[in-house]
């Protein structure tokens, strides 16, 4: 039997109504699980800096990486003069929304690492690969000087290319570069064109770059150039890393 318009339209609506209330209390419910969720792959990412936790964190259960998070990791939140920010919790602070902000504007947390005499200070970053974001967390030692581990990942890399920045392989290859060069003056590290590169190429301030994932290792630089300009304030005037010149 054919329905008038008027019944179509009126079941539509109540069809829509119904459904949007389901999602909306399935979202609710739902909501908070998928906040622990995210909560503890961030708090996996950042001991993930740390070489010797990374080892560890596969074996791990949930309350487990909670608690060594607690153990070892403290925090806190600088702006872009380096000052500290009274208030904000650095585990709150939504790394890809501040992105979205100027630089001036933005806000940054700092993840201080500390486990039986080692320590590291370990800094979110976030930007652009090929085809979406990358993010990651690097580990550097306290006079800002060398990295000390990283831990990157992404939204839509290539498989097999450049989504090989979550590779223990490509990550280990930042392991005791230097940040700094022999004036103190700040030169990040950069990953170079192509794979398989000679040392005499490389040095202290350059990783080996991955073979047709140019413009992904493009990205991974340029964030992390960004980010090590970002966090220099903060290093000068609250952990008094002396190594850097500080000339702009």
């Amino acid at each position: 039997m054919q329905q008038s318009n008027t019944y179509i339209i009126v079941f539509s609506l109540v069809l829509t109504v119904i459904l949007g209330g389901l999602l909306s209390g399935v979202s609710q419910v739902l909501g908070p699980t998928q906040k622990e969720a995210v909560d503890l792959d961030t708090k996996k990412q950042i001991l993930g800096a740390i070489p010797s936790e990374k080892a560890a964190l596969a074996e791990m259960t949930k309350q487990q990486v909670l608690d060594r998070y607690a153990e070892v990791i403290t925090s806190e939140v600088a702006d872009y003069q380096g000052n500290l920010v009274q208030g904000q919790v650095a585990e709150n602070v939504n790394i890809e929304k501040n992105y979205k902000k100027s630089a001036e504007e933005r806000v940054y947390p700092v993840f201080k690492y500390s486990s039986n005499g080692e320590e590291a200070y370990i800094l979110p970053t976030f930007g652009a690969g090929l085809w979406d974001a990358i993010w990651g967390y690097v580990a550097v030692s306290p006079d800002f000087t060398t990295v000390e581990g990283i831990s990157l990942a992404h939204r839509g890399e290539t498989p097999g290319l450049g989504a090989r920045i979550t590779s223990d392989e490509i990550q280990a290859r930042y392991i005791g570069k230097t940040l700094v060069d022999g004036s103190g003056e700040l030169v990040s590290v950069t990953m170079v064109k192509g794979e398989n590169n000679p040392e005499s190429k490389l040095g202290e301030h350059k990783v080996d770059g991955m073979a047709g994932a140019t413009l992904t290792a493009n990205g991974v630089n340029s964030m992390l150039a960004n980010y090590f300009g970002y966090y220099k304030n903060y290093f000068e005037k609250n952990v008094g890393a002396e190594a850097l010149s500080m000339n702009q």
